[in-house]
This record gives structure tokens, sequence and C-alpha cells, in this order.
């Protein structure tokens, strides 16, 4: 069977002179989990499907284009929070409620506690966390599948895998100012962002200061126009799909 992996069901051991042999009753085929990416930006979709390169056996990812209509058999939807509304907001809850996704993880380098308890309040099966290894993130994602309902344990800021992308990476921006200018391009205050992040108001002003150091800049409009030009503002709002919309 292509694209599948094989899982051997062994039988009851018997004791040989080279130890103990379980002979091999029969032979169970399990189909990869087709994973659904939730995120507005291509360059972080295409990240997160690249982590997944050399599990391709146990993980299909549905698609990694945010304009691609989507007609694939989901087994999870990994809403990705870059530049997108935490577990409080209403568009995890609606994401949660429809009738299309039957298990959603969340997949952050927030872990505010009351982020994580209102996710799998709502109905969350993971939240997990963006430093894990393709291994360990296929490895959850599976744990998920047959019904666990999973959390990295963290301590401190979560860095991202090395092998994750965001827009602006390549001029040396941080993934933490990356969400931050992305979120100033989709037109937000400061206010705002800090509420979005989680982030104190001074600590927005910081990353802004070092931000417009990075690219240039000094003005929020030259940054905002830079951020345009430069792949941070959204490709499509991609959680329409699954909230019956486009």
């Amino acid at each position: 069977m292509s694209g599948s992996r094989a899982v051997d069901q062994v039988g009851e051991g018997r004791s040989t002179p080279l130890g103990v042999y379980f002979p091999i009753v029969s032979t169970v085929m399990t189909r990869p989990i087709t994973v659904a990416l939730v995120d507005d930006y291509d360059v972080v979709l295409i990240g997160v499907a690249h982590l997944f390169d050399e599990h391709r056996d146990r993980v299909v990812v549905a698609e990694i284009d945010a304009n691609t209509a989507l007609d694939d058999a989901i087994d999870v939807v990994l809403y990705d929070s870059f530049a997108q509304p935490e577990s409080d907001h209403e568009e995890l809850a609606a994401l949660l409620a429809s009738p299309k996704t039957d298990c959603v993880v969340v997949y952050t380098w927030n872990f505010h506690p009351e982020l994580v308890e209102s996710a799998i309040r709502q109905g969350a099966r993971g939240y997990l966390s963006k430093a894990m290894s393709a291994e360990d993130l296929v490895a959850a994602l599976e744990r998920i599948r047959a019904g666990e309902i999973v959390v990295s344990e963290v301590s401190g800021r979560v860095v991202s895998s090395p092998r994750l992308d965001w827009p602006g990476r390549e001029r040396g921006l941080t993934d933490r100012e990356s969400e931050i200018l992305a979120l100033i391009t989709q037109g937000k205050s400061n206010a705002e962002v800090a509420a979005l992040a989680y982030l104190s108001p001074n600590t927005v002003k910081s990353y802004i200061r070092s931000i417009y150091r990075k690219i240039g800049a000094d003005s929020r409009t030259r940054a905002v126009l830079w951020g345009v030009a430069n792949g941070f503002a959204p490709d499509r709002h991609r959680i329409d799909h699954w909230l019956g919309g486009p």
C-alpha cells in the first residue's frame, strides 16, 4: 500500500537458544497522519511543512499554499500561532467548533498558562512547542491521533526550531520580531500587539526599535511599507476555509 507504514502484530513469545522469539501473526498497514496547517503566511507554512521532510512515511501535509483549496481528509489541524490570535480569542474557538475539524492542535511559542488552559478547555487536543524537534513533533501528533491530549513541557521563552522559517529571517529578524512586524503590517496598534503577543507595552516598543534598526526604517509608516514589500502582509486569512468561507 503506497504511502503507508507497516506495523507488525506479534504473537506470544517462546524461548529459543537465541532468546525470546515473537512470531509475526499479521501485518497491519497504518496510513500516515494527514495534517492541515492553519496560518496566513506561506513562508511559515512552508517552514513547518519542511519539518516533516524526513518523516513522510508518518506525516503528510495536506497543502502548503495559503491560497490553495483544501479537499483532503484531515486527521489533525495544526494551528500555527504566528501573527495569529492566541487561544483566548474567538478565532480558535470558532475553529474548534467547526464541523470540518475533529482534531485541532495549537503550535506556538507562547506558553502563558492562561492560553494553555483556554485551548485545552475549549477542546484542543494538543498544545505543542515550536522548539520541538521534527521527531518529537511527529511523535506527539501520533499520540494525539491515538487519542491522547499532549501539552509540551516548557520553561521560559520558547525559541523556534532552527528548521522553521518566518518573514524577514534573512534580514536578521528573530521569530518574535518577525511576528511583531507582521502584526504592525496588519495595522495593529502597539497596545493591540502587546495584547495579542502577551507582552508588556515597553517590551513591544523595545522590539519595534530593534526591528526599525534591522530594516532601516525611521517611522512606523516606513516599517509598514517595508513589511508589505517583504512578505509581512498575510497571503490569505487561512482560517476562513474552516469557518465556512472560501
